[in-house]
């Protein structure tokens, strides 16, 4: 009982570690709670702790889940709280998994230390792809604001979060086994970080990019009302109208709330004034396509366009499940309002482009949710100048999922050395320096517009060039250290214990 309630608490505490809060500790310190609760445990218990664990991990981090339920869909608190719990649980199960593998396998207690590190990478690397993936939450994005940061220049998030567990793991291994011999692993990665270069990128000589980020603060209740639409699409454009003379203006994810030929009406003139003075306008949409295969077919794509000075569309490529689409489409639809939410029938693109052209200037696309992922990001800032993501939090509330999204994508300009503009509907509206710091930012809940000036990035990153790999076969060598001398026999000999 002791155990198991250490579990759910140590869990919990790692939310502190993550933005709002931001105190880079209670990420070691979590962890290591978790190690220390771990030891001396069969499989079977390691699986239960792993899974208690979990429960407090996602329940604190996870938790605005609960008002895009309950305030956006409609379900009653009763019924938001089961969904959330259920979703909550669910992910927990990685934890057991992690947990129970890491006992059903290393049988040394004095390399279960090296195991616990590696698994721990491995099943962030699996969270960020297995069944869509969820890359919320990595130990990494704690060090955005120390100068440890610098580490993800060379090898990305995941450098940071093996850096996090090589630190809390090797400091508890060489109290309790008194050895200074795991504070070497322990202080290598900090040291490195230390060392490394503030920057593997370099301004373009070339003018730098005029750039308008519009923030209405539209509610929620009144975006996807069709009444509203001629309201909502003029306070856009009124917002926008005083800077016409920027190179690019950015509505935020579906600020178009409608297929084009609806809006068209109400924003045609502004977007041919915008073309004739040679301002560029990007905007969030839904995009409709024809099946190749079955015309009588229509998908419908969350999208990116342009729809002054230039042509290019982007079709985002990871949906939200439930805000997006429904999973078992069929059985779910009409049981309650939450699996009939507006916009919540989009599909996968076939092909897209992954970047959109400003003048000379390309633009890597990501909507939303698409920023958290690290390797999607690296592969679309590959050659890009400048990084554009558009979102909408305001499903979300007031809650810790607007400045954790933000610390999301301030991660993503560190990796990629590139300068990020982010466009939101009610916060956080940002530019973001490429060493992952905040230039300008729109406070939360108010109409605004922020405008900057931009200049375009060249050269890559170690992270960008490399991705994932280096971080995952460091783990691969750490988990066969933890099985040395028979790796291949851990399965084989290891009892079958409850």
């Amino acid at each position: 009982m002791i155990r198991t309630a250490g579990a759910l608490l140590s869990g919990a505490l790692a939310v502190f570690a993550f933005a709002p809060f931001s105190l880079p500790l209670f990420a070691l310190v979590s962890p290591a709670a978790l190690f220390l609760l771990l030891k001396d445990t069969q499989p079977r218990k390691a699986a239960w702790l792993g899974w208690c664990y979990g429960c407090g991990f996602f329940g604190a981090g996870v938790s605005w889940v609960w008002v895009s339920i309950h305030v956006y869909g409609g379900a009653s608190i009763l019924l938001a709280t089961l969904a959330t719990s259920l979703f909550v649980m669910a992910l927990a199960l990685l934890f057991a998994l992690q947990a129970w593998l890491l006992m059903r396998i290393c049988r040394r207690k004095t390399t279960l230390w090296l195991g616990f590190i590696a698994i721990w990478i491995g099943f962030e690397w699996l969270r960020s792809w297995f069944l869509t993936g969820f890359p919320w939450l990595l130990l990494g994005y704690t060090w955005l604001d120390t100068p440890l940061k610098s580490l993800a220049g060379l090898a990305g998030v995941w450098g940071l979060s093996l850096m996090t567990l090589c630190l809390a793991i090797g400091s508890v291994q060489a109290m309790t086994q008194r050895s200074p011999k795991p504070l070497l692993l322990a202080l290598a990665l900090p040291l490195l970080s230390l060392s490394l270069p503030s920057s593997w990128t370099s301004e373009k000589p070339v003018p730098h990019l005029q750039v308008a980020l519009v923030q209405p603060n539209i509610s929620q209740h009144e975006k996807w009302d069709q009444s509203q639409l001629r309201t909502i699409l003029q306070q856009h454009i009124d917002l926008s109208k005083p800077y016409q003379d920027h190179d690019l203006i950015v509505w935020p994810e579906t600020a178009i709330p409608s297929l084009y030929y609806q809006a068209a009406p109400y924003t045609e003139d502004f977007f041919s004034h915008l073309n004739a003075v040679g301002t560029t306008l990007i905007s969030g949409f839904p995009f409709m396509t024809y099946d190749t295969d079955n015309p009588d077919i229509r998908r419908f794509h969350n999208s990116l366009g342009i729809f002054s000075q230039g042509s290019g569309v982007y079709h985002k490529q990871r949906l939200v499940p439930f805000g997006e689409y429904v999973p078992l489409e069929q059985q779910l639809r009409g049981l309650i309002d939450f699996f009939d939410l507006p916009m919540s029938e989009f599909s996968l693109p076939e092909h897209t482009d992954l970047m959109l052209q400003v003048g000379q200037t390309q633009l890597a696309a990501l909507i939303c949710y698409e920023i958290a992922y690290p390797e999607l990001s690296r592969r679309s800032a590959l050659e890009s100048d400048l990084i554009l993501t558009v979102s909408n939090d305001a499903w979300f509330g007031d809650s810790l999922a607007a400045e954790q999204h933000l610390q999301i994508a301030r991660m993503r300009a560190l990796e990629n050395g590139r300068w990020v503009i982010r466009g939101t509907n009610d916060g956080i509206t940002a530019v973001i320096a490429p060493d992952g710091g905040l230039s300008q930012r729109l406070s939360r809940e108010q109409p605004g517009v922020l405008s900057a000036s931009i200049p375009s990035m060249q050269g890559q990153t170690p992270y960008q060039k490399l991705g994932v790999w280096p971080v995952l076969g460091i783990s691969l060598l750490l988990l066969l250290l933890s099985l040395w001398p028979r790796p291949w026999r851990a399965f084989k000999d290891h009892p079958m214990a409850g």
